[in-house]
């Protein structure tokens, strides 16, 4: 496992790049997006959750949250060229050329794109100007069991592009995703995807910069000096037999100093957090199609029987049914006389 603990979750949660839609507007305009759990079965339906994203590449708009009826919920956000904005937690929302316009065909105008070619080009609005150019796409990860970066993010990210508040690299994403999307290369989709989980990462990168001290979290102990190195070693080898005291030690930190610090920042125990760690290790194994000994012994487990207990009462299904759930095979059925402990008649 690498110390990196943000990229150790971030390939855990198995994050995929996927669907570009690019929007040329001029006002009045406005189009939004359902939330995540009505997208997701025709966006990226391998995928547990949805994040929506949204790239301004010329002009400014608005991004706001907005609830079933299309009211905002919380205050519009301005965005201008180079601004990027996300939903992680999926919520529905409307990006307009005006804080309070309203989608004319319901909540999800961009939600079913005309042809399957990616990436999807929308007109939306009149002839005039000034036009606003963005780049839209999803993001796809792990929700369950356990995804601490999710958790711990705001229902709104928004980061700017400009190179002097920081996010120079995040303009050249930008450029290239703009590139890519006007050249209509062969391999643009994959390279429009991979370009989205790197903006993602940067966009989370700037968010973690810009924490301020006091804040609470997974972020915040990615920050904190010596919840970081326990995070960190707790990542390099999650199989191991860990005590609070083996962390403290190995992290030069007291036992209580540690237990203290790490549950009041992080929100858990360093040994309840360990073990939801090691579920979602396990759950991508098992999803991976590994047997449920090994998966055992590989996050820790002495015995399968220990695992499977531990993991059922995390995750709230048995390993095979989840390695079942996941690889989208049919379950396993036995026959009355099986269940009872007898063969079935050979027929």
């Amino acid at each position: 496992m690498s110390a990196d603990t943000l990229s150790d979750v971030l390939q855990a949660v198995r994050l995929t790049g996927a669907v570009f839609i690019v929007v040329d507007a001029a006002p009045p305009w406005a189009a939004g997006a359902d939330d995540a759990r009505t997208l997701l079965p025709r966006v990226m339906p391998a995928a547990q959750h949805l994040i929506p994203y949204h790239v301004v590449t010329s002009g400014a708009c608005f991004g706001r949250i907005v609830d079933a009826q299309g009211q905002s919920v919380g205050e519009p956000v301005r965005l201008a060229a180079g601004d990027v904005i996300v939903f992680p937690h999926g919520d529905r929302h409307v990006m307009s050329s005006a804080p309070d316009l309203r989608p004319p065909r319901g909540p999800d105008a961009w939600a079913s794109p005309p042809h399957p070619r990616l990436p999807f080009e929308l007109k939306l609005g009149g002839d005039g100007a000034p036009r606003c150019g963005v780049v839209c796409g999803f993001l796809g990860c792990d929700a369950r069991p356990f995804n601490p970066l999710l958790a711990n993010l705001p229902h709104v990210l928004h980061v700017s592009g400009s190179a002097e508040t920081g996010g120079g690299p995040l303009r050249r994403f930008v450029e290239l995703a703009i590139a890519e999307s006007k050249s209509q290369r062969a391999g643009g989709e994959s390279i429009l995807a991979k370009l989205s989980e790197l903006m993602f990462v940067e966009v989370v990168r700037l968010h973690l910069e810009g924490l301020p001290p006091g804040h609470t979290g997974w972020l915040a102990g990615l920050k904190d000096p010596l919840v970081g190195r326990a995070l960190a070693r707790l990542h390099e080898r999650p199989a191991h037999p860990w005590t609070v005291d083996a962390l403290a030690q190995a992290i030069g930190a007291s036992r209580s100093v540690l237990a203290e610090r790490f549950t009041q920042t992080i929100g858990q125990a360093p040994m309840q957090y360990l073990a939801r760690w090691r579920m979602q290790i396990a759950a991508g194994l098992l999803a991976g199609g590994r047997k449920v000994s090994a998966v055992a012994l590989e996050v820790g487990y002495d015995s399968e029987a220990a695992f499977s207990r531990a993991f059922k009462k995390l995750v709230g299904v048995a390993p095979g049914g989840w390695a079942r759930q996941r690889s989208g095979a049919p379950p396993v059925t036995r026959s009355r006389k099986e269940r009872r402990g007898r063969p079935a008649p050979a027929r």
